[in-house]
């Protein structure tokens, strides 16, 4: 009953922050979950016999998304903005370890000084780079809409996942790192991706329609010539079917191997949840692990053409 009551308020306000909240107050709510996931991610270190280094390590991961807020801020939906984070990003990740390296010379003993530092700086690409990346995306053109369907896919896997696991599941997937998944509740997680996929691109345009009619998405501006009262909203083109396939198929995998790296970093500390902040849900790692892996699938796609069928009618 927690578990339920939990995401029928969290979801709701996932989907007015992403749709209604502005470009900054979206990438202050995006990083105050990445401070909580932080927190737990650098507790799990810390059972593990490790010294993570909290405070630098919460300072570079808001620089960090003060970067991805700057870029998204001066270039919107221009391909510009991810094309610029191209080089600032792997710049931040050069730099980044060598600021964890210096500050571990002061760890005594000497001999922990390097794991310290790494997994202090694990934290940036594993939290920091992938939860970054939703302020870009939600610039896009009808970026909410595609975050989403995006979030969507991960959720339907898991659920179906969980399941049919426990229903059918009969072989072991990584019974050293999370003995309850299953090869059949991957497979069913797979075709539930798909499934998803199909019906939310196939029913895209009445979706958005119901969005619009709840004043969530905001309809583009019509040409002053094509305002009338015969004027047809913007409709969204069909995706190919073969797209959507790929697509949903690859942020699957994307957010099944999220859910066992997390899954493998809480058995090696021995502990069942990265907390407890959400009841039934356990922490708010254990809620966005697969997405962390999902999202940089998300951009990937969304720069090979897909946001396109976001924009174009």
């Amino acid at each position: 009953m927690k578990r339920v009551l939990t995401a029928v308020i969290l979801i709701p306000l996932v989907v007015l922050a992403l749709f209604r909240a502005p470009l900054w107050l979206f990438a202050l709510l995006v990083l105050g979950v990445a401070l909580l996931a932080a927190r737990e991610y650098l507790g799990i270190m810390k059972a593990q016999g490790f010294r993570p280094m909290w405070i630098i390590s919460y300072i570079l991961l808001t620089l960090l998304f003060a970067i991805s807020y700057s870029v998204s801020w001066l270039f919107g939906s221009s391909p510009a903005g991810p094309i610029l984070a191209v080089p600032l990003f792997p710049l931040f990740a050069i730099c980044s370890p060598l600021i964890f390296l210096l500050l571990s010379l002061t760890r005594n003993p000497i001999s922990q000084a390097l794991p310290d530092a790494a997994i202090s700086y694990l934290l940036l690409p594993y939290v920091g780079f992938t939860l970054g990346l939703l302020p870009f995306l939600k610039e896009f053109p009808n970026g909410p809409l595609y975050v989403i369907y995006l979030m969507l896919l991960v959720w339907c896997g898991d659920i179906a996942a969980y399941y049919v696991g426990r229903a059918v599941g009969r072989h072991k997937l990584a019974p050293h790192i999370s003995p309850g998944k299953t090869w059949e509740g991957a497979l069913a997680s797979v075709v539930a991706a798909v499934i998803v996929g199909f019906l939310l691109f196939h029913y895209i345009n009445p979706i958005a329609a119901g969005f619009r009619n709840a004043h969530l998405l905001v309809e583009p501006i019509p040409d002053p010539y094509l305002s009338s009262p015969g004027y047809v909203p913007h409709t969204f083109a069909l995706a190919p079917f073969w797209f959507v396939t790929v697509f949903a198929v690859c942020v699957n995998i994307a957010a099944q191997l999220g859910d066992l790296v997390e899954s493998a970093l809480k058995r090696g500390a021995g502990v069942k949840d990265s907390g407890n902040l959400l009841p039934g849900h356990g922490g708010v790692l254990d809620r966005i692990d697969a997405l962390l892996f999902a999202l940089p699938v998300g951009l990937v796609f969304a720069l090979l053409g897909m946001i396109g069928y976001f924009n174009r009618g």
